[in-house]
């Protein structure tokens, strides 16, 4: 290939020629750079004076430096707040005590709270006061507009002259530069608030949420007495026989916030504020709040009868929470091993369910063989609460239900195993009525169907009417039905207001089990109160008449009085409770349609056929507590000896259809037994938000049969526990 080379001579005639060139055009060149250096650079200072953000201005900051006007803002803010705050916690040693304030100084340069957090109310309530005192000053600015400005600071206290704040954050927000800036850059916006997002959430408000919201108060007795005590005064238009109640509804009535402050321990590490006065988790932000708690139901015992060592040991973790203004949920999750006294165990074994294994733990549910008469039994409860408006609460759930104002209920109880739920309650006027649609089980062997336990339904309707400040009535009915038929969940009873005895008879009497029945309660003064149940299964007038002893005179009834500051003792309650229930009452001619979950009644632990008479005492001081309870009573068993099977009306799952005589039939009949059990506890309550408690107590329990047999023995049992446990459900020894 061939290649021109330009002369020497050529080559410096071009170069000649290019240096004219560039001599002519540098000068414009130049001219032109300068110009645009010139306007780029105006432009640039337009654009940084019109971001200018500027902190609010004391006083004492207006001639200072703009560069340092922020660090004036926070020194004469903490300067200020110092001069009016007060410690109220003399010779304060602690470095681990401070307030957190989140606040906004506004276009009018006023300082406005939006929220305070301290551990110790008295030192958030000074200083709020201090806050309270800050005069207005110049506002902040955005490009020389007022606009507003959010700061969160976190102040050590008690405060001092070299202290400083813990910035959180600042933040300013005008309506006018979002607008301008999303015009600019939008995509730049979007990608700035994804980043941001999750550092802005906020989790750390929890200020005792749970005290004031609609989520569910744990069943338990030691717990609910005091919270009657207050909704039984005279001219409360409360209601109480429907239990469990929210914080919330008890909050009305009791003062739920301050009995938590009263029991507070000073605790200055973050371990001992959560072993002694907080939840162990505890999350809140603007429009949420959920806390978490591990727990325990330790025990250990010594059956003196029997000569065995008794223990439950049970692990769980307790949820409580609330999303909005409407909806509230729980949940508890347990995981135990037992094993009890023996009159106890022959209780859980008695109850054996199809399938192998070896009993059902009343209130607790089915148990699997441990070894060694060791039950291993699991327990799961929770729950949805929607408030779709102040009168109305949806609750969807698996848990335990009780009615009534005694220590008993003849209506329904919590002695049954948790079970799935819908409850619909409405309360307004003088009015608290609830519906309750639930699903059962019945687990025996001879009713298991294609190798799965029968299921059956119950649709309860429960209406409390406080007929002046003293008085109140309620009704009640229920109705359970079996799945036959692939019938499933009739939609005959699902309506909330309506009377179950003639929709059970257009369904075939076979087909469901009307109960029905009155409650009252009678307020004599602001401290004691008496109240009674009646409940009819079945009824015949004319047998009644006649005292002619019907089996189909099949009723219960239940009179008792609470003493509230009994003797002029603060915090002590007394009461007295009578529970009779006549032979066949909550059993039925199709067994299926008794009043029980899996082998286990749905009202009085005892079933049928007895009268009880139950002396309890309860002292709160403080984080102490004590019980007293003696119960007396005569039980009629079955004989099941010498040949006699016959059903003498005690036990529910039996069929009435095998019972002794149509006639003649009397309380207690049949394998006749006195009854009596004696329980004192005393404990302390370590810690009031997760009820985690120490105690101690001794049982003592002794009947005599005329009879003894698999169901029933003659014999005296001392039971002695002691223990620490997590009270957030009744345990019920007293069968």
């Amino acid at each position: 290939m061939k290649v021109k080379v330009m002369s020497i001579h050529g080559f410096s005639l071009f170069k000649q020629l290019l240096k004219k060139v560039y001599l002519r055009y540098t000068l414009n060149i130049m001219k032109s750079l300068h110009l645009l250096l010139f306007l780029i650079f105006s432009t640039t200072s337009l654009m940084a004076q019109s971001d200018i953000e500027k902190f609010p201005v004391f006083d004492e900051c207006k001639d200072v430096k703009p560069d340092i006007l922020e660090d004036c803002f926070y020194e004469q803010l903490y300067s200020k707040l110092k001069a009016n705050y007060q410690h109220p916690i003399e010779n304060d040693e602690s470095t681990d005590r401070s307030v957190t304030l989140r606040f906004e100084v506004d276009r009018d340069g006023k300082f406005v709270l939006i929220r305070a957090d301290a551990f110790e109310a008295k030192v958030k309530e000074e200083m709020l006061k201090s806050f309270g005192l800050l005069s207005q000053i110049e506002p902040p600015t955005f490009n020389a507009s007022p606009t507003y400005m959010q700061f969160i600071l976190n102040i050590p206290v008690p405060m001092k002259d070299s202290g400083s704040f813990k910035i959180y954050s600042n933040s300013q927000v005008d309506d006018q530069k979002n607008q301008d800036a999303q015009n600019r850059k939008k995509d730049s916006i979007a990608f700035a608030k994804a980043n941001l997002e999750y550092s802005s959430i906020i989790s750390d408000q929890y200020d005792r949420n749970q005290l004031k919201s609609d989520a569910i108060i744990p069943l338990s007795y030691q717990r609910y007495h005091r919270y009657e005590a207050a909704m039984n005064r005279i001219g409360n238009n409360a209601h109480t026989a429907v239990k469990p109640y929210s914080f919330n509804y008890v909050d009305q009535y009791f003062d739920l916030e301050a009995e938590r402050e009263a029991m507070l321990l000073d605790r200055e590490t973050w371990l001992g504020r959560k072993w002694s006065n907080e939840h162990f988790f505890e999350v809140a932000g603007e429009n949420y709040w959920f806390v978490v708690d591990p727990g325990v139901d330790l025990q250990l015992g010594r059956d003196s009868r029997e000569e065995i060592t008794t223990y439950n040991n049970t692990r769980l973790v307790n949820v409580s929470g609330g999303i909005g203004s409407q909806i509230t949920f729980g949940a508890s999750v347990q995981e135990s091993q037992a094993r009890f006294s023996g009159y106890f165990a022959r209780e859980v074994s008695s109850r054996a369910p199809d399938g192998g294994n070896p009993g059902i733990v009343p209130g607790r549910g089915i148990a699997e063989d441990g070894g060694e008469n060791i039950f291993d039994y699991p327990v799961a409860t929770g729950y949805v609460n929607y408030k779709p408006s102040k009168y109305f609460d949806l609750q969807l759930g698996h848990g335990q239900h009780f009615i009534g104002d005694g220590y008993r209920s003849l209506v329904l109880s919590d002695n049954s195993q948790p079970f799935p739920y819908f409850k619909l309650n409405a309360k307004f006027w003088k009015l608290d009525y609830t519906v309750l649609y639930t699903s059962l089980r019945d687990v025996r062997p001879e009713v298991t169907a294609d190798d799965s336990f029968r299921t059956k339904y119950m649709t309860h309707h429960y209406l409390s009417y406080n007929v002046s400040r003293r008085l109140n009535l309620g009704f009640f009915e229920s109705v359970l039905w079996q799945d036959d038929n692939q019938r499933g969940f009739d939609f005959n009873y699902l309506n909330p207001v309506i009377f179950y005895q003639s929709i059970e008879l257009q369904t075939g009497s076979r087909g469901g089990n009307a109960l029905l029945g009155f409650t009252a309660k009678y307020k004599f003064t602001d401290a004691i109160t008496g109240y009674g149940q009646l409940t009819i299964d079945e009824f015949s007038g004319a047998s009644v008449v006649n005292g002619d002893g019907s089996y189909q005179n099949k009723s219960a009834y239940q009179l008792g009085v609470k003493w509230q500051n009994a003797f002029k003792v603060p915090n002590l309650m007394m009461q007295l409770e009578y529970n009779r229930v006549r032979p066949y009452t909550y059993s039925h001619n199709t067994v299926v349609l008794n009043y029980g979950n899996s082998n286990q009644a749905l009202a009085h632990p005892w079933g049928a056929n007895f009268y009880e008479a139950i002396l309890i005492g309860r002292y709160t001081k403080d984080r102490w507590y004590g019980i007293a309870k003696a119960i007396y009573g005569e039980r009629g068993y079955d004989v099941l000896a010498n040949g006699n099977n016959a059903f003498y009306g005690g036990d529910i799952y039996r069929s009435e259809d095998s019972r002794i005589s149509d006639n003649g039939n009397e309380l207690a009949q049949g394998n006749t037994s006195n009854f009596f059990y004696g329980h004192l506890e005393a404990g302390y309550i370590i810690n009031p938000a997760s009820r985690l408690k120490v105690f101690g107590q001794v049982i003592y329990r002794s009947q005599n049969p005329q009879f003894n047999n698999s169901v029933v023995q003659g014999e005296s049992t001392t039971w002695l526990n002691v223990g620490l446990r997590t009270d957030i459900m009744n345990w019920s020894f007293d069968r």
